[in-house]
């Protein structure tokens, strides 16, 4: 099963979500952790985290959105232009059509308001989706 985190700018949520999901999975030989950066800067910081696999820029969002099983990050990898420009259109069209159940963490950024959902700290929404990871892979 292939776990896709995307990130981007600082990487400090891809960051956040390999450290967890990697201490979770370390057992697992079944789970592959594949970070994927936005810019180099964001596939260091998740590398840095733990990730064995991990690749920059578009063509490694469209590549591996293809064959993740599972892709999670900030609800702006759905919305093209997000993340400053930095999340191409191309991006954000190859995760939203990806099979893949995506784990979305909300933050009130990149001009996307979620209702609904509860105000609780980044770490908190964190361990969420890494709860969520960890229930669909069960």
């Amino acid at each position: 099963m292939i776990i896709m985190i995307v990130d981007g700018q600082g990487g400090g949520i891809g960051k956040a979500l390999v450290e967890k999901l990697s201490r979770a999975l370390a057992k697992n030989e079944k789970c592959e952790i594949v970070a994927v950066g936005t810019n180099s800067i964001a596939t260091a910081a998740m590398i840095k985290a733990g990730a064995l696999s991990a690749a920059t820029g578009e063509n490694a969002v469209i590549y591996n959105a293809a064959r993740a099983h599972i892709i999670a990050g900030a609800i702006g990898i759905i919305s093209a232009n997000s993340m400053l420009g930095e999340l191409s259109p191309k991006m954000a069209e190859a995760i939203g059509t990806s099979k893949a159940v995506k784990i979305l963490i909300p933050l009130n950024r990149c001009n996307l308001q979620v209702v609904g959902t509860e105000n609780t700290t980044l770490p908190q929404k964190i361990d969420e989706a890494v709860k969520n990871i960890l229930e669909y892979i069960k």
